[in-house]
This record gives structure tokens, C-alpha cells and sequence, in this order.
């Protein structure tokens, strides 16, 4: 079984060969949208109804999850990028305050640079730590957003990483962020109200190994 979620904003849109018990739940709300077939205009269609504000989620389900995706994503220009989960020696986790919202340390891939590096490299310019292991990969987010008429679809690759030391840390201000903190995992649920869902949804589904 294959699938990944795409949002929108706050409203999500699965991709998937089978139907799983979460996406048929999602599939039973009165103002979810499944799609059965792979077509440009069926495609065309969703995207056209995300825009209304009733809309909560999309579903777009074919035995072909290559083509699925690829035929979905053409639909958009796709960054990738990459980024942190970051914890310390006191296991606290650290999260950046970027344009109004609680989030992760990430950013865009350059050409020849692998995914890792780029996270690596993102962390430090963007946090001011140096002293950083990487661990393994985290699942993938992916979520979409308009950048002078195009529609982008970035594709988040984190890794996790844990920070030596009790490094000072330097916000990035010119990346907008004005505010770095470490946060006890207990406390993280506090934050959710103030972040993006791709994130929350990394942090739940990573943080019981971390």
C-alpha cells in the first residue's frame, strides 16, 4: 500500500493505491472530494474545488501509484528541499519561529548538493548550531503554495539530527526568523495551535523515537 498526503493550506489531499481505514474515514466527511479516475480534467477539478471554503480534503485513489503521483505532481513546479528535526543531549526539541509560525529548519536543495547536506547545511545557517549529527530520514512532507503566478509544490526531506554541546543560538533574521527554542517534548503540544500541519504531523509520528 502506498500513499502521501499533500496540503493545501490546512486542507489536505491524499494520493493512494487502496483505500486505508484513515483515508475512508476522511472519504465518509459531506465535504471530502474522492476521485477514482486519473485524468487531467479529474485532477483540474479538485484543484478547482480546493479553493472553496467548505472544501476538507481530497482523496485521488488508482492502482498505479507511480502514475498516480507523477501525474499529479506535472500539475505543479516541485522544490525540494531539506531540513531538521533536531534534538539535544537534554532530549528537548528545537523548534524556529519563521513569518508568524512555529516550524522546522529547512530549506531549498542546490544543484549537485545531496539531500542530506542541504539539511545539514539549512540547520546551521538557519539556527547557528555547527556541533550536528545526522541520523536516519524522516518521512516526507509535501505541501503547496503560489510564488509569482506558479504553483509550487515543495517536497520536504528531514533527517534527524542531534545537537552536541550548549551552542548559542542565531536566528536567521534575514530568512525571517526571530525566534529559536528548545522545548521539552511534553510541551510541545502547546505550539500546535501556531504551526503548520506537515509539521505536526512529523512531530507526532517521530517524536516517540526520538
Amino acid at each position: 500500500m502506498s500513499q502521501l498526503v499533500i496540503y493545501f493550506g490546512e486542507k489536505p489531499v491524499y494520493l493512494c493505491d487502496v483505500v486505508s481505514p484513515e483515508i475512508r474515514q476522511v472519504s465518509h466527511h459531506p465535504e471530502a472530494v474522492f476521485i477514482d479516475e486519473l485524468s487531467t480534467a479529474a485532477i483540474n477539478s479538485l484543484l478547482h474545488e480546493i479553493s472553496k471554503p467548505a472544501f476538507h480534503a481530497g482523496i485521488i485513489c488508482n492502482a498505479d501509484f507511480g502514475k498516480l503521483k507523477k501525474g499529479f505532481f506535472r500539475h505543479f513546479t516541485l522544490v525540494k528541499t531539506g531540513g531538521g528535526l533536531i534534538s539535544n543531549e537534554s532530549g528537548k526539541i528545537l523548534l524556529i519561529f519563521r513569518r508568524g509560525k512555529w516550524d522546522l529548519p529547512k530549506g531549498k536543495l542546490d544543484p549537485g548538493e545531496t539531500l542530506e547536506a542541504c539539511a545539514l547545511r539549512e540547520v546551521r545557517e538557519e539556527t547557528g548550531l555547527s556541533q550536528l549529527e545526522s541520523g536516519a530520514e524522516l518521512p516526507t512532507t509535501y505541501h503547496t503554495y503560489t510564488e509569482f503566478g506558479k504553483h509550487i509544490l515543495k517536497e520536504s526531506h528531514w533527517f534527524r539530527m542531534l545537537a552536541r554541546g550548549a551552542e548559542p543560538l542565531v536566528p536567521q533574521t534575514e530568512e525571517g526568523i526571530t525566534e529559536i527554542s528548545w522545548v521539552a517534548k511534553d510541551q510541545l503540544e502547546k505550539y500546535y495551535a501556531n504551526m503548520f500541519p506537515t509539521i505536526i504531523n512529523l512531530l507526532k509520528n517521530s517524536l516517540d523515537h526520538v
